[in-house]
């Protein structure tokens, strides 16, 4: 049977597969507009946290699940099938929901990197990571999401009147 940790990496991975995704799709739906460039660089910075998590992984012997990170990629595809007001296009409500899902993995990664942090002294495989750094800019990533999100949402919401049509 694995290891705790393990099964917590391998879900984390996971996690960060779904978020590699989302950030992916949300960079290039938004790459010719202001949200462009703060999503290029957050791309980036999140698909070098996950090799950081797979290196991890590697230190402390915990192999990758291809059952939850394909899981993961899948459910990503699946999420975008939701209604949005429109069928088949990309909107600003769609802007306004991925940032506020990235906002939640990011959340999600800032507690994976606290943990790891806590407990690196127990575990001698996880010392020489900067866990510390590494939570820290995963709270610097949540703080330039929100306010994304935010600009997203004061966007996609002054576009409407009330009653709900677009203006």
């Amino acid at each position: 049977m694995p290891a705790l940790l393990h099964i917590y990496l391998q879900d984390h991975l996971a996690g960060a597969t779904f978020g590699s995704e989302l950030v992916e799709r949300c960079r290039q739906r938004n790459e010719r507009s202001e949200f462009g460039p703060p999503l290029a660089e957050l791309a980036g910075e999140i698909a070098s946290d996950r090799q950081t998590l797979i290196a991890v992984m590697r230190r402390v012997g915990a192999e990758r699940s291809n059952v939850k990170v394909s899981a993961a990629w899948l459910s990503e595809k699946a999420r975008r099938l939701k209604p949005n007001g429109r069928l088949f296009s990309y909107t600003a409500l769609t802007r306004v929901v991925e940032l506020e899902s990235l906002a939640i993995g990011i959340a999600g990664k800032r507690a994976l990197w606290r943990t790891l942090e806590n407990v690196a002294s127990q575990r001698g495989k996880l010392e020489g990571y900067d866990f510390a750094a590494l939570a820290a800019r995963a709270e610097d990533q949540l703080q330039r999401v929100e306010r994304l999100r935010l600009r997203a949402a004061r966007l996609a919401f002054a576009e409407e009147n009330s009653y709900g049509i677009p203006g």
